[in-house]
């Protein structure tokens, strides 16, 4: 079974959306046979390419939210990422900026096999270190870390290689119905929007599950059973 996640790297309810889901498969009864993919949805391509602004700067250009109610708004995400095994979660005191080349840096390293690996640094990243995302040296520095050919990521991202596939992935999360990130397809018959709970996302995969796996009944044989006119006695030998 296949769950499928569409995410932006600096959006903190997807980080938050990505460690729920893993938490489900972990206490799911079948997690072993669960296969856990990550595509984009960049929601970012307003910034400008070359810099990075204050999370704290773009609340307030692009929300008019400042002071307190950022710190309440942030927080809150915070709060909740501590409450469930994320800390540090750093949303506020942070930076945010263009993330296509992270995506189709991402979009590589999954080509390489490591798309889950890829997904849990940057994250681990962004929201566990404060640490820009955006630039090559950046993220060069993530393919050191994920044991990828840093040559061969340099190349792959100054030439823009995976720029179409990561606007087709985006193309395909909005036919899906997704407006916004993070977007979660369930064995490609249930699309949830929004970072849900663990527990309404298990029992989403044990929904998925059975109607995937329905039970077959096995030939009767000479074994005792009770049908509609009542249990039957054995008969004495």
């Amino acid at each position: 079974m296949k769950v499928e996640i569409w995410a932006e790297v600096t959006c903190p309810w997807c980080g938050l959306g990505s460690h729920r889901v893993d938490r489900a498969v972990e206490r799911f009864e079948h997690g072993d046979e669960v296969e856990v993919v990550h595509h984009s949805f960049p929601l970012s391509n307003g910034f400008p390419a070359d810099r990075t602004v204050s999370t704290r700067e773009a609340l307030l250009s692009k929300h008019g939210i400042s002071g307190a109610q950022a710190e309440a708004a942030t927080g809150q995400i915070e709060s909740l990422a501590a409450a469930e095994g994320l800390s540090p979660y750093r949303v506020l005191d942070n930076v945010v900026g263009n993330t296509d080349l992270a995506h189709e840096f991402l979009a590589h390293a999954s080509a390489q096999g490591k798309n889950r690996e890829a997904w849990d640094t940057i994250f681990r990243a962004y929201f566990g270190k404060a640490e820009p995302v955006f630039a090559l040296d950046d993220l060069l520095r993530l393919a050191d870390e994920l044991g990828l050919d840093r040559d061969k990521a340099c190349q792959v991202l100054t030439e823009r290689r995976y720029r179409t596939q990561v606007q087709d992935e985006a193309r395909r999360a909005r036919r899906l119905g997704a407006t916004g990130a993070p977007f979660i397809v369930v064995d490609g018959r249930y699309a949830v929007p929004g970072a849900q709970d663990s527990d309404t996302l298990l029992d989403l995969l044990r929904t998925a599950w059975e109607e995937g796996h329905p039970l077959t009944p096995a030939p009767a044989g000479d074994a005792p059973g009770c049908g509609p006119d009542g249990c039957a006695v054995p008969a004495r030998p």
